[in-house]
Order: structure tokens, then sequence, then C-alpha cells
């Protein structure tokens, strides 16, 4: 049966081939051979979700893989599936002891050099730009055959943010999971500065980084300092008091320079006890210098009140 399998692989009549195994499963059981057939039969008919389905069907049927079955990372890499292709290379060392030949390691290079000449090609030309000239590499990208991976599409939103073209901006980010790409902390970094610099903060907050995690993603530093960043410096003091009491716990430092905004701005309201709060914390994280010191101490001296409780707040934050 497996060469009669072969036989219709070599002419590539991949209906018989369904039709053999169909009958096959009558008379015989699949081997690990069989599989291998298969699976390179759904590779060159382009059907490579078909091809993990049986790579995960013949473990179940508790068939060992080989260095045949995982050959199947050329057809991966040729398609950009980069990720999945070196999931794959790991499993065959460390589940099943098969090592990858050199053919393989050199169809991986090949595929991630492809991607990776296409980006840095894309945000090159931007860099100069030069827009008309990516946008048509990009579209060439696809007439090649290349899938554009979350790196390509970083780039492309990276470009609307810098001229402020916000509906194309989340148009791209809206097409990424329909093209099966995921985005990254990256993406929404870059829309966040984006929002925050064009003073839409409610919606840099509320809707994008609050919504990082709903998309498998963590918020990271980076992320943290661009909205507080943001905040500061549009003086949303409530919406960042929030953020910095995170980074703190998280052990983010701000910038200095976001800081003294801050501090400068709670220094003008009413909140003193928001503001030794906040000094508190500074004073915890090691980020309090002296001039954001000096600035909190002339403005609790300058209530008319002030009373003995706030001072002795002040000189054990001194002490901290």
């Amino acid at each position: 049966m497996n060469s009669l399998l072969h036989v219709h692989l070599l002419s590539r009549k991949f209906d018989e081939m369904k039709e053999v195994f169909s009958r096959m499963e009558k008379y015989a059981r699949p081997d690990t051979c069989t599989y291998n057939i298969l699976i390179n039969a759904c590779c060159l008919n382009g059907h490579l979700d078909d091809a993990w389905n049986l790579f995960d069907e013949m473990q179940r049927r508790g068939l060992k893989p080989d260095s045949v079955t995982f050959g199947t990372s050329n057809a991966l890499c040729m398609e950009l599936k980069i990720n999945e292709a070196f999931k794959l290379k790991e499993d065959m060392g460390m589940i099943y002891n098969v090592h990858a030949t050199t053919f393989v390691y050199e169809v991986m290079i090949g595929g991630l050099c492809r991607i990776v000449i296409y980006n840095n090609l894309l945000s090159g030309l931007f860099k100069a730009g030069r827009q008309d000239e990516a946008f048509g590499v990009f579209e060439e990208m696809d007439s090649n055959g290349i899938q554009p991976d979350t790196t390509t599409y970083n780039v492309m939103i990276n470009q609307f943010c810098e001229v402020k073209y916000f509906e194309s901006a989340y148009r791209v980010l809206k097409e990424m999971p329909d093209k099966g790409c995921k985005p990254n902390v990256i993406t929404f970094n870059m829309l966040i500065d984006m929002l925050c610099k064009d003073g839409k903060w409610s919606e840099a907050n509320d809707d994008l980084f609050e919504g990082i995690p709903r998309q498998g993603c963590k918020p990271d530093v980076v992320s943290y300092r661009t909205l507080f960043d943001g905040l500061c410096g549009g003086l949303q003091l409530e919406k960042a008091s929030f953020i910095f009491d995170e980074m703190i716990f998280k052990g983010y430092v701000p910038h200095s320079v976001s800081i003294h905004k801050f501090v400068s701005g709670l220094c003008q309201g009413e909140d003193i006890k928001l503001l030794l709060r906040v000094l508190n914390s500074l004073a915890k994280g090691n980020a309090i210098d002296e001039d954001t010191w000096l600035m909190v101490v002339s403005r609790v001296y300058q209530e008319d009140n002030h009373e003995l409780s706030i001072t002795s707040q002040l000189r054990d934050t001194l002490l901290l």
C-alpha cells in the first residue's frame, strides 16, 4: 500500500491517495512511512494545516516520527511559518531524539533570510521617505508568495504612526489576525505612543493598554513608561497615579522628566495625601531626587494649617 501511495505522490494524484489511504485502514495498519508520504503530499499541495493534523494523528497512534517526517520543515519554511518550523526542530531533538540534517537547517535559514530582507527593505524605504516604493514592496511580497510576519506589519504601523494616519494604523492592526499574524507588545506600544502624542489619553489607556492582555500579550516596561509619559505630559494625573502605582509594584522606574511633571502637577493640586503617597513610593523605588523633594516640601509648607502628621510623613520619607 505504501508503494502505491508513493506512486500516486510522484504523479501528484492526491485524490487517489486519499482513496487508497481510506481503503488501507480496513486491511493494514498505517506506519510511519505511510504518514510521511501523506504529509509530503499535503505539503506539496500547500495544505500545511492538513500536514500538521496528520503529524498529530500519527503521534496519537503511537508512531514515532523520523528524519523524513521532520523534512516537512522544508515546506513550513517555504511558506514562512518559521516559528512552527523551529518548534518542529526542537521536538526532533528533545522528544524524538532525531536531529536535523544540514539541508533542514539550510531551508530554515533561507526562509528566515527572505522575510528579514523584505522587512529591512520596507523599513529602509520608509525611513528614506520613499513611501510609494515601500508600499510597492509590500504588495510584491504577496505576489511572490511571501507572507508578511508580525515584524512586517509593525513596520507598516510604525510608519502610519509617524505620519499620524490613525485609521490606517488601526486598519493594519485589525488586519493582522485575519492574515495569521498575532500583534505583539511592540505593536501596541507604537499605537499607545501615537495616541498619547495626539492627546487621546483615554483611548490609549482604556482601549489599548488595558486590552493588551486580551490579545495574549503582557505590557512591558516600555508600555508603562510610554503611557505614563503621555498621561503626565497631558496632566492626566489621576490616571497617571494608577499607572504609577503599577509601575512601582513591578519595579519599573518612570523617566525622571515624567516624574517631575507628575509631582509638579500634584503639587499644584489639592490632594496632599496623594502627593505624599507618591513621594513615599518614589523614595522606596530610589527614584526621588533633590529637586523633587524640595518641590514637595515647598508645597506642603504652603498650607496654612499644615499638620504635624504631614511633617512627620515628610521626615519619615526622607529617612527611607
